[in-house]
């Protein structure tokens, strides 16, 4: 029955699919559903070789790919675990994939990722929770949707034991803040976060319209634009100029604007 109803909620992209696939109850249920869906699809893992058990990651996600007799593709990164992990592993597991990869991001995962940016300072960019290039088809699925999906299809997915390290934001978000906000406001953060985005993102499409007509260089420009404007163009041209779209935070545009403002 999951499966059937969920189905509905999905936004698979046209065509052949190549569908990321970590082993974890989201990226399988992704997998089962584009399987149900009768579509024909590529299994890509990528192995990010510092876990003792990311071998049996794989070896789980290559059986599963054999067992449906879909094509597999094996991906390994050399990471140095003492780094900035988290966004060095994001950076180079999308390097790995083909452009048009899906990734089985959920509501949940979108609802940690407005709340991450909101307080990293990623302003309205931040808190639309875009995407980019990769697609999000179980974007409007719950992690407890995943969940059922596998149990329904009868594949019992990998456990990250990474994902109850607190040491990691996203973790704490997921496991601490969120339950906290759950409690202290007696609602479900996850939908209201997740139409905080929508609103945030159509919103933001309105101010690059409006940013996309302006000269970043151009001081007077800049002065007389509304704010929100002249920020996007500020940021847009920063992204730009220094190629790293995280390093952009409000903080750093708000340094560029005090000096355009003189």
């Amino acid at each position: 029955m999951a499966i059937a109803e969920l189905l509905g909620r999905c936004s698979f992209p046209d065509g052949h699919l190549h569908l990321g696939v970590s082993g974890g109850a989201d990226s399988v249920a992704m997998a089962v559903l584009a399987r149900s869906a009768g579509r024909s699809f590529t299994i890509w893992h990528v192995d990010h070789g510092v876990r003792p058990s990311s071998a049996d990651d794989a070896a789980f996600v290559r059986d599963l790919a054999a067992a449906w007799g879909v094509p597999f593709e094996y991906r390994r990164l050399d990471l140095d675990p003492s780094a900035n992990f988290e966004a060095t592993a994001r950076r180079l597991r999308y390097d790995a994939l083909p452009d048009d990869v899906c990734v089985a991001h959920t509501a949940n995962d979108r609802a940690e990722t407005v709340l991450l940016n909101l307080f990293r300072g990623a302003g309205l960019t931040g808190t639309a929770a875009r995407m980019g290039r990769a697609h999000r088809p179980i974007v409007h699925l719950t992690r407890a949707d995943t969940v059922a999906v596998c149990a329904e299809a009868g594949v019992v997915p990998r456990y990250d034991p990474t994902n109850d390290d607190m040491a990691m934001t996203r973790n704490a978000v997921r496991h601490r803040l969120l339950r906290e906000i759950a409690e202290v406001f007696e609602v479900d953060p996850i939908p209201l976060l997740n139409r905080h985005a929508d609103l945030v993102a159509d919103a933001l499409a309105l101010i690059e319209t409006a940013a996309a007509e302006l000269d970043p260089t151009d001081v007077h420009a800049l002065r007389s634009a509304p704010r929100a404007v002249a920020s996007e163009a500020l940021r847009a041209w920063i992204q730009q100029e220094s190629g790293d779209p995280y390093r952009v935070d409000t903080a750093t545009i708000e340094r560029v604007w005090q000096v355009v403002a003189g």
